[in-house]
């Protein structure tokens, strides 16, 4: 879930409505958004394209079936909601806004995973202790420079498991968020994806 950058117009209220998981099990459930511009989901394109690297890509190919994901930044919950409809074991959800923990837990519910699903209330630069997760999904507001920072702090609180892939949206004018080789470094629109692994 992105938040608006500075300046940036806020979306228009059907494009806010407009989020789906793309496919799986879940295909075409619609998730809740919440209202105002504070927060944004990924847009379909976007998560269509990002999902089909992952399901594909000879570095990912297999590796999200019965995979622990970690979704941080949370919002809605697509991207995470959308790693268990295409075959993840279970997802833990990490956010510190209330407006978006409320939306969030009302879609989990909607697609009836409340059993796979584990939200946490918490600042991502200050995470509880946790358990390692093969996909890191991280979607923080543009321009903050926060993606290092939340690596960083999940890592140390043993979030992220040694072979995990790494998968940031920022603004497609911020800098790289790392200095690993880049998996998939890929644009849409104002946002930018990359993907790498910490091993």
């Amino acid at each position: 879930m992105r938040r608006r950058k500075p300046g940036q117009s806020p979306p228009r209220a059907a494009e806010a409505k407009a989020v789906r998981i793309i496919a799986g099990r879940l295909r075409g459930r619609r998730l809740e958004a919440p209202t105002g511009d504070a927060t944004r989901p990924t847009s379909d394109r976007a998560r269509q394209a990002l999902f089909d690297m992952l399901m594909h890509a000879p570095w990912a190919e297999g590796r999200l079936r019965d995979a622990h994901v970690l979704d941080v930044f949370a919002g809605t919950g697509a991207l995470g909601l959308e790693a268990l409809s295409r075959g993840a074991a279970r997802a833990t959800f990490m956010e510190n806004n209330r407006p978006a923990l409320a939306v969030l837990r009302v879609n989990i519910a909607a697609c009836k995973a409340e059993d796979l699903c584990r939200v946490i209330a918490a600042d991502v630069r200050k995470p509880p202790r946790g358990t390692p997760a093969r996909f890191v999904f991280l979607d923080p507001p543009y321009g903050q420079a926060l993606v290092p920072t939340a690596v960083a702090s999940l890592t140390a609180a043993g979030w992220i498991a040694p072979d995990a892939l790494i998968i940031a949206e920022i603004g497609a004018e911020d800098a790289l968020p790392t200095e690993a080789p880049l998996l998939a470094d890929r644009n849409f629109g104002a946002g930018r994806i990359c993907i790498w692994t910490l091993s």
